[in-house]
């Protein structure tokens, strides 16, 4: 049983506290918070840290999205524009939200190499909030987008999702205690890798019928910087395991993804009730739940789901094949990217 001991954010500086590498924690360590990243413990956020720099991008980078604006009011039946749109109402949310919740977080870790991976992922998290103002602005029509932004004041179920997310982050402000702390790591780790996976293979979806390719080259950047946000949080957690075992508490992220899977796949499911292609109901809860089965091998625990091993999405594994001159594109940009082998990549997760 995790003790509530309060988690206190960390101090701005103090001559008198202990920069020794060999005492270093991931979490509740006295530092002088110097970065001398000269000297650094964890060498997984070394390599990260690298990656992550190469990763940078701009929403400018992605050209050809005033096709995607022909596309979408010509090409797309009505529903496709509404998952569309309904879609990216929740990815903002989630990156808004996300750019919001870091720096709180940020402020219990207490490793300096650490520290720098997530000031990067807040900028990313902004980059991203852009990239979709960037897609509505050239996409929707410009009445419409006000309404996209506040999708969730018109449905139940995004405002019940988003409230639930929010309150998990502000359950802990409001009460640091280490219990708290710990289902606030779990949300972030599920928030990076399962909650955008579902949209980001709509898109893929999309693309693979060449419908709205640029936006789907913007969502892949995304992708791409989601994955790291991913390994972070799962590194976190390891390094949680092995310095404060009395913290790490399986029942409870096993409780905490079962939670997480099933409003996802009952949200999706709203969304995508009139089955796009490939895109059926039973594809989106075997989808999810393989997801989150590879999730959890990441923090090196078992499966929830056992009995669902195949991806039911096979057209998406064209996107991961970089041979196939229909997925050329990428290659050039969203695919070449640095590999570390402190991290687990893969384009179908």
């Amino acid at each position: 049983m995790i003790k509530n001991t309060k988690m206190d954010s960390n101090k701005i500086f103090n001559s008198l506290w202990d920069d020794n590498v060999a005492n270093r924690t991931i979490i509740k360590w006295n530092s002088t918070w110097l970065f001398q990243l000269n000297a650094t413990k964890y060498n997984w956020a070394k390599s990260m840290y690298q990656v992550m720099i190469w990763n940078f991008w701009v929403p400018e980078k992605v050209k050809w999205l005033w096709e995607d604006a022909v596309q979408f009011k010509k090409t797309l039946s009505q529903d496709e524009q509404r998952a569309y749109k309904w879609i990216l109402s929740f990815l903002i949310f989630l990156d808004s939200i996300q750019t919001v919740n870091l720096p709180n977080f940020n402020d219990r870790i207490t490793a300096p190499e650490v520290n720098l991976l997530l000031s990067i992922q807040a900028y990313q998290e902004a980059i991203h909030s852009q990239s979709y103002s960037v897609i509505l602005e050239t996409v929707v029509d410009s009445q419409e987008r006000d309404e996209i932004y506040y999708f969730w004041r018109n449905d139940k179920h995004l405002l019940e999702r988003n409230e639930f997310i929010g309150w998990i982050y502000q359950d802990f402000l409001d009460n640091p205690s280490e219990q708290n702390f710990f289902r606030w790591i779990i949300w972030n780790f599920l928030l990076e890798s399962l909650y955008f996976y579902n949209w980001f293979a709509f898109f893929d979806t999309l693309a693979d019928q060449w419908k709205m390719v640029a936006t789907d080259r913007m969502i892949n950047y995304i992708r791409r910087d989601e994955l790291t946000h991913v390994t972070i949080f799962a590194n976190i957690m390891k390094e949680i395991r092995k310095e404060f075992p009395h913290i790490f508490d399986e029942e409870v992220i096993y409780d905490m993804f079962k939670i997480a899977v099933n409003q996802e796949i009952k949200w999706t499911k709203h969304i995508l009730w009139w089955a796009i292609i490939w895109m059926w109901h039973e594809n989106i809860e075997n989808y999810t739940k393989r997801l989150a089965n590879g999730r959890l091998n990441l923090l090196w625990l078992k499966p929830l789901y056992e009995w669902v091993v195949k991806n039911p999405y096979k057209h998406l594994e064209r996107i991961q094949d970089q041979n196939s001159e229909k997925w050329n594109f990428f290659e050039s940009t969203v695919t070449n990217y640095a590999q570390s082998s402190a991290m687990n990549w893969s384009w179908e997760f």
